[in-house]
């Protein structure tokens, strides 16, 4: 059977203009890679916005939210802020949202990004034991290739903004990165970019900090056609797993490291474009080693995009499972998913819901069926968000917090709650 091939527009350009590009299926990098500890009984929820995106604050949330241990939420803004930049509609933000006494939150800009400093933000975040923010921009820096940054606190509240690593697009060396980092044991950071000088894919690469602070960037692997490679996760034997996309197909890859340097890669599945899902879009890891992720194309209808699980056998195969297909015009789940305590899946659909301005959706395992149910609808008309595209995460209580780049007081985007 030939595997339907069909175009992929972006995220923002779908937005804006409705142009074709390959952004869309990239932005869907913000996820957790975790179980959360918590256990919530979902028989009824309610949803509040946290905060509505004014354009001066950011706009274009694309990304994922992540907590400090105060319980502040920090995350990412494609566009917006400092509106004398990026052709006047901002390079996007850094913010932080701070839950305030008696109720309520408050949104402060830690960063405004303009072109040399890196631009358009389109992972989410990640702390160091410090205390210390990295991430990167899709854009900007000293060649405009995008950039891996750090910010440090500093007395008075302000945050110091350090240009780690600017991509440059020469030889193999892999530029525009949209995905998230990940820390190994010793520091270093690890991440994707989705195009490269030399080959026609992108690539997967380690930075590490040199003596004196600088830090120098390895290619690990360089893909020949597929594109997009999203955020990577770490096993305990320290092999990496990540996913790539291609044309509305893509793959599950790991990457080993070999005695004396160097890394092998392995295709765990290699996705049709069909039944089985196409442009994968994350990946979280069970206590058994098994892969969860979303597709966001493909599936018995199409364009809604599905729920899998890769599972390992005797002899390295891995075999993909078909978890849930969502319906026709309420799919495409761009942000992964994650775990609750019981083994549940929760996670986001773009264009899901009944007014086909996205959803959040639970997956429930019984006697071997998963069944989906939508926890909330998301409806723009009365300040609500649309549009979802990052990943979820759980608060201590069980409450859920995500993001949308639409919608809100000011059509800008949304931070939200889910409570059950």
């Amino acid at each position: 059977m030939t595997p339907r091939r069909h175009p992929r527009p972006s995220l923002k350009e779908s937005i804006t203009t409705g142009k074709k590009s390959s952004i869309r299926s990239r932005v869907a990098v913000a996820m957790i890679a975790m179980t959360v500890l918590v256990t919530a009984a979902w028989a009824s929820t309610e949803e509040k916005v946290l905060l509505s995106f004014d354009n001066d604050g950011g706009r274009l949330p694309s990304a994922g939210l992540i907590f400090d241990a105060a319980g502040n939420l920090y995350g990412t803004t494609y566009e917006g802020g400092d509106l004398n930049t990026c052709g006047g509609r901002g390079c996007g933000t850094v913010f932080e949202l701070m839950p305030q006494t008696g109720g309520g939150w408050t949104e402060k800009v830690l960063y405004n990004f303009f072109a040399k400093g890196g631009s358009n933000p389109l992972a989410a975040l990640i702390f160091d034991s410090a205390g210390n923010l990295y991430g990167t921009t899709e854009r900007g820096g000293t060649y405009g290739y995008g950039t891996v940054f750090e910010l440090t606190p500093e007395t008075g509240g302000t945050w110091k903004h350090s240009l780690l690593y600017s991509f440059n697009n020469v030889g193999n060396g892999g530029f525009y990165p949209v995905a998230s980092l990940i820390f190994d044991t010793d520091g270093n950071l690890y991440g994707t970019a989705t195009a490269s000088g030399t080959l026609n894919g992108g690539t997967v690469f380690e930075l590490t900090r040199e003596t004196g602070g600088r830090w120098n960037e390895k290619v690990l692997y360089a893909f020949e056609q597929a594109s997009g490679p999203n955020t990577l996760i770490f096993d305990g034997k320290g092999n990496l797993y990540g996913t790539t996309i291609y044309d509305g197909y893509g793959s599950v890859f790991e990457l080993t490291p070999k005695r004396g340097g160097g890394w092998t890669e392995k295709v765990l599945h290699t996705f049709t474009g069909d039944n089985d899902g196409g442009d994968p879009t994350g990946l979280i890891v069970d206590a058994a080693g098994n892969l969860y992720g979303t597709a966001a194309e493909g599936g018995v209808y199409y364009l809604a995009g599905l729920v899998f699980e890769l599972t390992p056998k005797t002899g390295g195969a891995w075999t993909e499972k078909v978890l849930h297909d969502f319906p026709a015009r309420r799919g495409q789940p761009l942000g992964g998913v994650i775990f609750d305590a019981k083994g549940n899946l929760y996670g986001t659909l773009s264009r899901g819901g009944v007014g086909a301005q996205g959803a959040v959706f639970e997956l429930t395992l019984k006697n071997g069926t998963w069944t989906e149910r939508i926890l909330y609808d998301f409806n723009p008309y009365n300040g609500d968000g649309a549009t979802p595209v990052g990943g979820l995460i759980f608060d201590n209580s069980g409450n859920l917090y995500g993001m949308t780049a639409l919608g809100g007081a000011y059509g800008y985007g949304t931070v939200f709650e889910l409570s059950p």
